[in-house]
């Protein structure tokens, strides 16, 4: 018989493996994967004229567009709009779009980066100073480390520069690939710290640490004098959970030290427009920001804030809407360890998550984040190496 069954293919690494094992003549695998893979593009904020043109181009290429029901008469000043189709039949829309002018033309180059982001299968970095780490193969572990009296999980434990030192060995040999240094903490509720106290506190870590690890290091602050006297001290990576929007001076200080940084998303209060459209519009600011200062594409990160500016809904949503980050085109860290995402789900006490830690971090894998930053580094470490497995290609692990 036939077998007939539903294929899911959701990347275009999916697609060419799919077409591959119908053992089709090399030439034409990337032309079928292309038709393999089903995309959905939302656009905001179009005028009816654009929307109306763009759903008769995606008609006519076989693929449609959800548009305002008061697009047609004009009705609408705008309209935000879904662009449904393979991504041949986009391929095709885009070379229409190119030979237009005004914002149809925007619209098309917009568009055309977005699918770039989604499509391309070029190997791609994370430059963070001396350090370079390869894209898609894995997932990397950033093991916490909090020299903080207060943070919500594991405040007070490492305060001792010492004991702080030993814990980031300890999480090494465990399995992480990268530390995160912070000295004061963001937990809701939490004491603003001075920046010289904040500063006291990480770097007699970040010194001794540097001097006797070969990962990188980064600091988690969101103050640029911090985050410059800790570059100095050798850190790698800026970890700011305002995504350079707080300190006017942290991405001109980041980017004076060729540092990785992690754009998060964040905000005062709940209220939201449009909820992921609301997080792209922060996130793509903090990329202009960095790019303006003198980062250059491979040295960022974005994070969706988990915990920040969201309520358990927002925060479930967020997990699920992961993938609209790739639009962005960076790498995307995942911050759920221990969080009130798995204490109100579980009605559980911050350590007693390990388990709803490893459901988000496995689930985050799953829907494409690079990063993933936690406290319990043996267990996850284990739980990103046994979901790489499942979910990265062998073209992808192998390189």
């Amino acid at each position: 018989m036939w077998n007939a069954r539903i294929v899911p293919i959701r990347s275009m690494c999916e697609a060419v493996e799919e077409v591959k094992k119908i053992n089709v003549h090399s030439a034409a695998v990337e032309l079928l994967a292309v038709k393999a893979l089903h995309l959905c593009v939302r656009l905001e904020h179009v005028t009816p004229f654009a929307a109306n043109i763009l759903k008769q181009e995606m008609l006519g290429k076989g693929g449609d567009a959800a548009v305002s029901k008061g697009v047609a008469d004009f009705k609408d000043e705008y309209s935000d709009v879904l662009l449904m189709g393979t991504a041949a039949q986009f391929r095709r829309l885009l070379v229409k779009l190119e030979m237009q002018q005004g914002s149809l033309a925007e619209i098309g180059r917009e568009v055309g980066a977005v699918l770039t982001h989604a499509l391309t299968r070029e190997p791609r970095t994370f430059h963070c100073r001396g350090y370079d780490l390869p894209l898609g193969q894995k997932t990397y572990v950033m093991g916490i480390l909090n020299v903080t009296p207060d943070s919500f999980s594991d405040g007070g434990s490492y305060a001792d520069a010492d004991e702080a030192v030993d814990r980031a060995c300890q999480m090494i040999k465990d399995g992480a690939d990268i530390i995160d240094i912070g000295g004061e903490s963001s937990r809701p509720g939490y004491a603003p710290v001075p920046a010289e106290e904040e500063a006291a506190r990480v770097l007699p870590v970040i010194r001794r640490l540097k001097a006797s690890v070969s990962v990188p290091v980064s600091i988690d602050t969101m103050k640029a004098a911090v985050a410059r006297q800790a570059l100095e001290a050798g850190a790698d990576i800026v970890n700011d959970i305002w995504g350079f929007q707080r300190d006017p001076d942290m991405a001109r200080t980041a980017a004076a030290y060729d540092a990785g940084a992690v754009l998060m998303h964040n905000q005062d209060g709940t209220a939201y427009r449009d909820f992921m459209g609301d997080m792209l519009t922060f996130l793509r600011e903090s990329i202009r920001l960095a790019k303006n200062a003198g980062l250059p594409d491979a040295n960022l990160s974005v994070d969706p804030g988990i915990g920040f500016g969201k309520d358990l809904a927002q925060n479930i949503e967020s997990m699920r809407r992961l993938p609209e980050l790739q639009a962005l085109g960076y790498p995307v860290l995942l911050g759920t360890s221990r969080k009130s995402l798995i204490g109100k789900t579980l009605d559980l006490p911050a350590d007693e998550r390990v388990e709803g830690t490893a459901a988000t971090v496995a689930f985050g894998i799953e829907r494409g984040v690079d990063f993933v930053r936690v406290h319990d580094v043996k267990e996850m470490a284990r739980v990103c190496k046994m979901t790489d497995a499942l979910v990265r290609t062998p073209e992808e692990i192998h390189g």
